[in-house]
């Protein structure tokens, strides 16, 4: 009974989070810009992927690994700029509507992988 509830919480859309990063950096200085290139690229490797421009999410399985990926994130800030973080549900990210144009685009998936932690 016990493995049912946990197996159900592990399929659970509201136990899943999306967390997303939204930032706004300057890019005036080279330095500026060296400061964006490696707060992006921290992102990606952490697991990030780009929906638009200065706007990434990354699928974690419960709110308790989204809050260790904020500490990385909050440990890779630049010093100038705006960064906000913000975690939704997997059942509210699944609503999200997508337009290019006129056509409708599907929403990302929760990547077909396993976390090791």
């Amino acid at each position: 009974m016990k493995e049912d509830i946990e197996r159900f919480n592990d399929l659970s859309g509201y136990r899943a989070v999306w967390l997303f990063a939204m930032f706004d950096l300057p890019v005036a200085t080279k330095k500026d810009r060296r400061n964006y290139t490696r707060f992006r690229k921290a992102l990606i490797r952490e697991g990030f992927m780009m929906l638009q421009f200065s706007v990434y999410a990354r699928y974690c399985r419960s709110d308790e690994t989204a809050g260790w990926f904020r500490a990385r994130v909050q440990s890779q800030l630049p010093p100038k700029g705006q960064v906000r973080l913000l975690s939704v549900t997997d059942r509210q990210f699944g609503k999200m509507e997508v337009f290019f144009g006129e056509k409708t685009e599907p929403v990302e998936e929760p990547p077909h992988q396993y976390e090791l932690f």
